[in-house]
């Protein structure tokens, strides 16, 4: 009974911390950021285009240099993504959206060293992984060692 008992309170502390991260100032911000580019016209037609052409520059990809459109295939996919990377709501919610991942990140790590400093938290994030065994965001393909 006990073990259930503290199961529940664990199940508790965890979603008043997700309640928390979800009302904090850097989810709204990504938030704000999602809004701002799913509504607005010109960026839609910037990110409709570009995916467009990444259909047709997966199609060339599949013949290489062979393709009789590659060169202006890749100049096009190459001019639209840039296109599209530099249009403000894009920047804005990539920037959001790093922010509320090195959110999530800096908790995770809180989480995994308040159990032990031996846990491994895999973040994708240098910052974070040079203080753990694993060293690497664990995408070294297990080399090491922590898989």
């Amino acid at each position: 009974m006990l073990a259930t008992l503290e199961r529940l309170e664990i199940q508790e502390s965890a979603e008043e911390l997700a309640a928390q991260i979800l009302q904090s100032e850097v989810a709204e911000e990504y938030r704000r950021c999602l809004y701002k580019l799913k509504t607005d016209e010109d960026t839609q037609r910037k990110v409709r285009e570009f995916n467009k052409m990444k259909e047709l520059y997966e199609e060339v990809q599949r013949f290489g240099r062979y393709h009789p459109d590659y060169k202006r295939v890749m100049m096009d996919v190459r001019h639209l993504k840039r296109d599209m990377d530099m249009d403000e709501n894009v920047a804005n919610f990539r920037r959001a959206e790093n922010d509320l991942q090195d959110l999530l990140d800096q908790v995770s790590v809180l989480i995994g060293r308040s159990v032990s400093e031996n846990v491994k938290v895999p973040t994708g994030n240098p910052f974070f992984d040079s203080g753990s065994a694993c060293g690497g965001g664990c995408g070294s393909g297990g080399s090491c060692g922590c898989s």
